[in-house]
């Protein structure tokens, strides 16, 4: 077997068929076909690995090159994808053998943190990826936001196909992520296949400034329109979207999109019935993993003003001992000497940087040995963050 990295239109003939057969309806159809060839542009600067035997592609997994915001800087980031293996070649440890490549390459690349979307939480946590919140989505009957129709709300609407509005979402996506822990974007390659869709999209505009932006479809008329995230800058923005998703009372009986974190549906009007969720039981729904590959590549992130040695272990990319400050109001990080006060997996030290775990409940979970003292130190280094991981264009 040899590992290669692969570009270009090998992707039709190595990896793509084996996300096809991983991902798609079975028998592929030759519309699926012609569908992975309209979309290999948008993979053109994925870093691709394939494990080959005898000519044969067996497995292959990808690198997606993104930024994400991290305690408020923004730093490069591998978003992990298209991880396939040929049927006959499962559980012959050709994904693991794979992905451990691709996180040392891109690692050395200087991404210092990865993302993804797990069809299994527990095979990525074995990686160092841990669990960060899954997206809210909420479900209605834009009848429901009629009062919005009758306020006079600051701002104006603008309503286009997402060709046209594509320059004002990806704006407003810019500008999300310089403000927003969690917040990811995909490169200007990948991001261009949303402008290349046939989405709607509406977008907010108060004081000269994107402040809101939908992207949605809608499925028949008396059927549902679907939207992805409701992306705000706030208050204004957020009003003024939903008063445009009022105005199809008589079009769709229901309306479902996805949620900011910090939105409050049932809070947007009287008796409004709507019906708020976050589905981790689906096919596909589980929520996103992340983990740190480099902690030298998150010095300067916000940290607490605190010091603290510790101890990364049993991890290849992470192995070793890191002396922690952030008594500059910054992180400083040096290979430490000294004793180490606590000991962290690669997943117990993710889920600090990202903000989701306790101290505690790392040490319960196995994810680390962190006494009482070190634990408050932690906590101070790290405060709790509620991670927003948005990636869909």
């Amino acid at each position: 077997m040899r590992i290669r990295r692969i570009s270009g239109d090998e992707r039709l003939t190595t990896s793509f068929p084996l996300q096809s057969y991983a991902f798609d309806r079975s028998p592929t159809e030759q519309a699926v076909s012609r569908h992975y060839r309209e979309f290999l542009p948008y993979h053109s600067g994925n870093h691709t690995l394939v494990a080959e035997e005898n000519g044969e592609t067996l497995a292959a997994v990808s690198g997606i090159p993104m930024q994400q915001n991290v305690r408020g800087s923004v730093l490069p980031m591998v978003g992990v994808a298209g991880v396939a293996t040929h049927p006959l070649a499962r559980r012959r440890g050709l994904v693991r053998t794979l992905l451990n490549q691709l996180l040392e390459e891109l690692r050395d690349d200087g991404n210092p943190v990865s993302v993804l979307y797990p069809f299994r939480s527990s095979f990525y946590a074995r990686f160092g990826y841990v669990t960060l919140p899954q997206h809210r989505s909420a479900t209605f009957a834009p009848d429901g936001l009629a009062d919005l129709l009758r306020a006079d709300l600051p701002g104006e609407l603008r309503w286009r196909r997402i060709a046209e509005g594509y320059t004002d979402h990806r704006a407003l996506t810019r500008r999300l992520l310089d403000e927003r822990h969690g917040f990811a974007m995909f490169p200007e390659f990948r991001a261009v296949s949303l402008r290349d869709d046939r989405k709607w999209v509406v977008t907010a505009h108060v004081d000269g400034e994107v402040a809101g932006s939908l992207t949605y479809r809608i499925d028949d008329h008396l059927g549902e329109l679907s939207g992805d995230t409701l992306l705000h800058t706030g208050p204004a923005g957020r009003a003024l979207l939903l008063s445009f998703l009022a105005r199809h009372a008589d079009q769709v009986d229901r309306v479902k999109i996805g949620l900011l974190p910090e939105d409050t549906p049932e809070l947007w009007a009287d008796d409004f019935r709507v019906e708020t969720k976050a589905d981790v039981r689906s096919l596909g729904a589980n929520a996103p993993m992340g983990r740190v590959l480099s902690l030298d590549g998150l010095d300067g992130i916000a940290a607490g003003p605190v010091a603290i040695t510790i101890d990364v272990v049993d991890d290849r990319l992470l192995a070793g001992r890191y002396h922690l400050d952030g008594t500059g109001g910054t992180l400083a990080v040096d290979r430490g000497d000294a004793p180490a006060a606590a000991s962290l997996t690669a997943a117990g030290l993710s889920a600090l940087v990202y903000g989701v775990l306790d101290p505690l409940e790392i040490t319960l979970r196995g994810l680390g040995t962190i006494p009482t003292e070190a634990a408050e130190a932690l906590r101070d280094l790290f405060p709790a963050q509620r991670p927003y991981v948005f990636a869909e264009f």
